[in-house]
């Protein structure tokens, strides 16, 4: 780890299977990172969207067996936190200054020196793969590749900051109550997954609920001032040479801003998965369908599955699960090409 007098680590073996709670003060207060895995692997860094932190946003993922097994075997995982969304959060005092979009891209500067870590591969979802895209156009020798899942790239519409104003004024004055979260489920899931009068709501977004539970209201505005602020920053886009890999589900409300964003994306280095009746936060509702993709994705960086789960019956995606021009390596990493899976459940 390298040394800081500005930081501290805390250990918490409670917390996301054995993770480690590293506690890092930066220019703009202080971040929870959890570590998990070997620290002599490669670095993956996560970052969540709105309200959510690791155990809402990337736990169905990384419970996935396949995919875990993909991923740790690989990687030694760091989960950001946005400032104030890690679990136990106290309220960030109103007097502290609001940091903008740029200011928490450079907050993940901060945590990589803090770990003493090099190029990084970075996963976000949505807001967080908002901040991970503006990283790394402000920092491209530190970051070898992009896992964005239903990434932001433009500034808000008239729409969703109108949408955004609502949600902060709820926050405000009643917390996080009743309708805010109803606001955050359509962001995050598709309308099967939240139910309706004829579909009880199911199992995914009842556990988002209580983990919503868990938030401070103060903390969650301020996150959502920050984006709620972003600049454009699609004109950079074609700057950015590393791989990246985006997955949009095709029910998600930012479903034409993916889009926007991967065709203004060197198609020499980026792929688009579009996974069918899923919304947002595809690690939670279908971490599935990233399995084969982030395989072929990996393969481009001389990484693979251990070898005891190439054959696995339970394997999620068999190839006549997906589109034959998926089961290209030159389609992950080469060529831009929507890609619609079919997929059965984890």
């Amino acid at each position: 780890m390298a040394e800081s007098n500005d930081s501290v680590s805390v250990d918490l073996g409670t917390i996301y299977l054995g993770g480690k709670e590293h506690r890092v003060k930066t220019a703009c207060g202080v971040v929870s990172v959890i570590v998990y895995g070997d620290r002599e692997k490669p670095a993956l860094i996560t970052y969540p969207d709105l309200a959510l932190n690791h155990m809402s946003c990337f736990q169905g993922l990384f419970f996935c067996p396949e995919a875990a097994s993909l991923l740790l075997h690989n990687f030694c995982i760091y989960h950001i936190s946005p400032p104030g969304h890690e679990l136990g959060a106290a309220p960030i005092f109103p007097t502290d200054s609001v940091p903008s979009a740029d200011d928490l891209a450079d907050q993940i500067l901060e945590v990589l020196n803090f770990f003493g870590l090099g190029a990084v591969m970075c996963m976000g979802v949505t807001a967080g793969a908002y901040i991970l895209t503006l990283f790394a156009m402000k920092h491209r020798e530190r970051v070898m590749g992009l896992i964005l899942i239903s990434p932001l790239c433009k500034a808000p519409s008239w729409s969703e900051w109108f949408y955004n104003r609502v949600v902060s004024n709820l926050l405000y004055f009643y917390g996080m109550c009743g309708v805010v979260k109803e606001f955050l489920l359509q962001r995050y899931f598709s309308k099967e997954v939240r139910g309706n009068i004829e579909i009880p709501e199911s199992d995914i977004a009842q556990a988002c609920r209580r983990l919503l539970d868990e938030r401070k209201s103060v903390n969650v505005m301020r996150f959502l001032d920050a984006i709620d602020r972003r600049p454009d920053i699609s004109s950079g886009l074609k700057k950015l040479k590393c791989r990246t890999l985006i997955f949009i589900g095709d029910q998600s409300p930012f479903y034409s801003e993916a889009v926007h964003m991967a065709a203004n994306l060197d198609r020499g280095y980026c792929a688009l998965v579009e996974v069918q009746a899923c919304g947002s936060m595809v690690t939670e509702e279908q971490p599935h369908a990233m399995l084969v993709p982030m395989e072929y994705f990996l393969m481009g960086y001389g990484l693979y599955r251990p070898s005891y789960f190439s054959e696995s019956p339970r394997s999620p995606l068999s190839p006549c699960c997906i589109s034959p021009e998926l089961l290209s390596p030159e389609s992950m990493g080469l060529k831009l090409k929507p890609i619609k899976t079919r997929v059965s459940t984890c």
